[in-house]
C-alpha cells in the first residue's frame, strides 16, 4: 500500500449534518482518515443542521455506523474533534454566529464547507457564507451532484456559488471519480505504451459502460421521481467515465489540464436528437420481478403512483472528433437489474487476417475489461494456445489484476481520497463549471426527445438486465452486451 501522506491541519462545517450522506459518508470518511493518522491533531469538525440538540446528541446517532470495540474506542477520541451547532437555512440564527466564533480562533487554517444538502439551497447557504464573512482565501466548498436538473438550473447554481467563492474554491464532488479504479484508468492509458498507440477507432470497435444496482429506489423514491436515471447517473457518473476512456494524453494529471481535456470530450458529444433519438436511447422501468429469490416490487408501487419515470436508461453515444470518429460508445444503467456492477469494456477490432485453423477454435478479439465495483480490478482478454500435445487449439483467457489479490491492504473508500484531496486543492478529480455545463447540455437534447416522443417507456421485470429493447440497441449492429459473468 502506497504511504499516507498527512495533509496540513483543516477546519471543515459540514452543513446537512443530520442527513444520510453526512452520517453514512463524510463522517465515517474523516473518522477512517484519522484513525489511519493522516488527519493531523488541531483540526475541528463542525457538524451543522437545523435539528435542536447537543453535541453529544449528534455524536450518539452518528456513531451508530461504527461496529466493533476497538472502533468504538477510537471513535470514543475521535469525536473530540467534533462539535454540533443548529442553523436555520436563511443565515440569520445564533448558530451562524458560532460557527464565525470558532472559525475565527485560527483564521489562517485552511477551511472547508461541504453541503451536504439539495443543490436548490447551495445558493442561499453561500450567501450566508459571505454574509458572516466565514470565506477566506485558504477556504474551500465542496458541493454534491447533481448541480441543478437541466443546464439553466446549473447555471443558476453555478452563478449562485461563484459570487461568493472563486472557482479554484469550488469542489464539485463525483464519488466515481475517488474509485481507485477510475483514477488507474489514466495510467493504464498513458503509462503503458502497450495501450494507447491502439487506444482509438483503429483499434477499438466500441466501448461499452454499464453501472447496474439490485436495489430499487426504495427510500429515495421521491427524489428519484424528479431525477430519474438519466439524470440522477447518466449526466454525472456515466460521463465521467466516458470522459476519461476517451480524453486526449492532457499535459499532466494535476490541476485543470485533465479537466480540459474532459471538456473537449463533452463538447464533441453528438447532440441525440431527431431520427437519430429512436435509435440511439432506450428507457425503461422495473416492473415487479424477483430479487435474490425474494418478490420485489415494481417502482410504481414504491413511488405510490403511476409515473413515466426512467429506471433504466442504454444510450448509444457518438463522440465527434478524429481519435473516436465511428466507434459507439453504449451507456447503460438501472436499478433493479440482475446483478450490481459498474464497469467499462474496451471491445478490440478482430485482428486482420486470422492464421488458424477454423478446427482449432474460435479466434475472438482483445478485450479489456475495468472493474469498478464489486471487486475493483482489471481484466485482458486474450488468445492463447491451450497447453498439451493435442495440436493447436486455442483458449480465450484473462490476464487478471485484482486488487483485493494484488494488493493486501483495505484502500481509502472514493470519499475518504476524495476529502483528502480537496484539502490539499487538488482539483484534477473533481469538476469544473464548463464541464458541469456541458454534460447538462447534451442530456438536455436527450430529454427533449424524449419529450417528443423518440422513445416510449418499456417495462422490465425486476432482476432482470432491463428491457429487451436494450439489448436490441446492440444486436442490430452485430454486438452484444458483456456482463459481469463472461466480461
Amino acid at each position: 500500500m502506497a504511504e499516507l501522506v498527512p495533509v496540513d491541519a483543516f477546519d471543515i462545517v459540514i452543513f446537512g449534518a443530520t442527513g444520510d450522506l453526512a452520517r453514512r459518508k463524510i463522517l465515517p470518511a474523516l473518522f477512517h482518515r484519522w484513525c489511519d493518522g493522516q488527519i493531523p491533531d488541531g483540526c475541528r469538525i463542525i457538524a451543522a443542521a437545523r435539528e435542536d440538540m447537543s453535541s453529544q446528541q449528534y455524536l450518539t446517532r452518528a456513531g451508530e455506523f461504527v461496529n466493533g470495540a476497538k472502533k468504538q474506542s477510537a471513535w470514543e477520541a475521535f469525536a473530540k474533534l467534533v462539535t454540533y451547532t443548529p442553523i436555520d437555512a436563511q443565515g440569520d440564527g445564533p448558530g451562524w454566529q458560532v460557527i464565525a466564533d470558532t472559525l475565527d480562533t485560527d483564521p489562517g487554517k485552511i477551511r472547508l464547507f461541504y453541503l451536504a444538502l439539495p443543490p436548490s439551497v447551495y445558493g442561499a447557504f453561500c450567501a450566508a457564507i459571505g454574509k458572516h464573512r466565514l470565506n477566506t482565501k485558504s477556504s474551500r466548498i465542496v458541493l454534491e451532484k447533481p448541480i441543478g436538473h437541466d443546464f439553466h438550473s446549473a447555471r443558476r447554481i453555478n452563478e449562485a456559488v461563484g459570487a461568493v467563492f472563486d472557482e479554484t474554491s469550488i469542489f464539485r464532488i463525483d464519488h466515481y471519480l475517488g474509485k481507485e479504479t477510475v483514477q488507474n484508468l489514466l495510467v493504464l492509458r498513458f503509462a503503458n505504451m502497450l495501450l494507447e498507440p491502439v487506444w482509438n477507432a483503429n483499434g477499438i470497435d466500441h466501448v461499452q459502460i454499464t453501472v447496474a444496482e439490485t436495489l430499487g429506489a426504495g427510500e429515495r423514491a421521491a427524489y428519484y421521481d424528479r431525477a430519474g436515471a438519466l439524470r440522477d447517473m447518466v449526466q454525472n457518473h456515466l460521463l465521467q467515465l466516458l470522459c476519461l476512456v476517451a480524453i486526449e494524453p492532457p499535459f499532466s494529471l494535476d490541476g485543470d489540464a485533465v479537466r480540459t481535456e474532459k471538456l473537449k470530450v463533452l463538447r464533441a458529444l453528438r447532440l441525440i436528437r431527431g431520427e437519430d433519438a429512436a435509435r440511439s436511447l432506450v428507457r425503461g422501468q422495473y416492473a415487479p420481478g424477483m430479487i435474490d429469490g425474494a418478490p420485489a416490487p415494481g417502482y410504481a408501487a414504491e413511488a405510490g403512483h403511476a409515473t413515466q419515470t426512467e429506471t433504466f436508461v442504454a444510450i448509444r453515444a457518438s463522440i465527434d472528433n478524429w481519435r473516436w470518429a465511428g466507434v459507439p460508445f453504449y451507456l447503460r444503467t438501472g436499478k433493479r437489474m440482475a446483478h450490481r456492477r459498474s464497469e467499462i469494456i474496451i471491445q478490440f477490432k478482430p485482428v486482420p487476417h486470422d492464421l488458424i485453423q477454423a478446427d482449432a477454435g474460435v479466434m475472438q478479439p482483445n478485450r479489456l475489461v475495468i472493474r469498478l465495483q464489486p471487486d475493483e480490478g482489471v481484466k485482458l482478454m486474450m488468445m492463447t494456445k491451450d497447453p498439451g500435445p493435442g495440436g493447436m487449439r486455442l483458449r480465450y483467457v484473462p490476464l487478471n489484476l485484482s486488487f483485493a489479490e494484488a494488493f493486501e491492504a483495505d484502500y481509502p473508500d472514493a470519499y475518504e481520497r476524495l476529502l483528502m484531496a480537496v484539502v490539499r486543492g487538488n482539483l484534477a478529480l473533481f469538476m469544473r463549471r464548463d464541464e458541469v455545463e456541458a454534460a447538462w447540455r447534451w442530456t438536455d437534447a436527450i430529454v427533449q426527445a424524449w419529450r417528443d416522443g423518440a422513445s416510449p417507456l418499456h417495462l422490465y421485470p425486476a432482476g432482470t438486465d432491463g428491457p429487451s429493447q436494450g439489448a436490441l440497441l446492440l444486436n442490430r449492429e452485430g454486438r452484444e452486451w458483456f456482463d459481469g459473468q463472461h466480461a
